[in-house]
């Protein structure tokens, strides 16, 4: 059976309207990322990280998916073989528009998580400072977001994946956060395709032996086109 494996970063969202991390009129142009991004930011100043999530999630939930994120969960129905998308969004485009083996390897707006126990349940709209978690009962629920300096998520469960690819493919993503920006390589080591779908190179470009480049509403539908027809 042919594997796929595709990681999606911000650029695949920004044509839904979501600013990208290094976009200068984005909300985190408003804010340093060691205030808002990091443990450190959110024992100083709990209650600003809270709101700017809350900010994150209003603003992803306005948000639709487009034409790349319904090629993609298209791809996942249709292929003969298995696709798994692992995304450094953490917004909820894919799964809006079916995508299901999907991991969130950098947290999800739409998630809570508890800092003693580790249980996970829904985020509220407004999540406030001191919720408690309803599995043990501690004043420590957070953000799900991996922030700066914390381990992602499923790491095993990835490079597991990348190391039975047929094809790799990198869209929307930038190259310049690790472990991510290892990816291509750690597939190309297996024996996997690599493809790039970006506006333009990104910073490690040239670990692909291919490049597709220019809008993810108009390459990615493309690109799934093509597979589909290759069975």
């Amino acid at each position: 059976m042919s594997r796929i494996v595709i990681l999606t970063g911000a650029g695949i969202s920004a044509e839904s309207g979501i600013e990208t991390f290094r976009a200068e009129t984005s909300l985190w142009a408003q804010h340093r990322v060691e205030d808002v991004a990091t443990p450190e930011g959110f024992a100083c100043d709990p209650a600003l990280v809270v709101e700017f999530y809350n900010m994150r999630r209003h603003l992803a939930a306005d948000a639709l998916p487009n034409a790349a994120h319904k090629a993609l969960a298209q791809l996942e129905a249709e292929y003969s073989g298995e696709v798994l998308v692992v995304t450094q969004n953490v917004d909820d485009l894919h799964e809006r528009v079916g995508s299901k083996n999907l991991i969130h390897m950098h947290g999800a707006l739409n998630s809570a998580l508890c800092a003693v126990c580790e249980h996970r349940w829904d985020a509220p709209m407004m999540m406030h400072v001191g919720e408690t978690c309803p599995s043990c009962g501690a004043a420590a629920a957070r953000p799900d977001i991996v922030w700066f300096g914390e381990m992602p998520y499923e790491m095993d469960r990835i490079f597991n994946a990348l190391s039975r690819a047929d094809i790799f493919a990198a869209i929307g993503t930038s190259g310049n956060v690790y472990p991510a920006a290892g990816f291509a390589a750690e597939a190309s080591r297996a024996g996997a395709k690599t493809l790039e779908i970006n506006l333009e190179q990104s910073a490690v470009g040239a670990q692909f032996d291919e490049a597709l480049l220019g809008p993810a509403t108009q390459t990615v539908p493309e690109w799934v086109a093509s597979i589909l027809r290759a069975g």
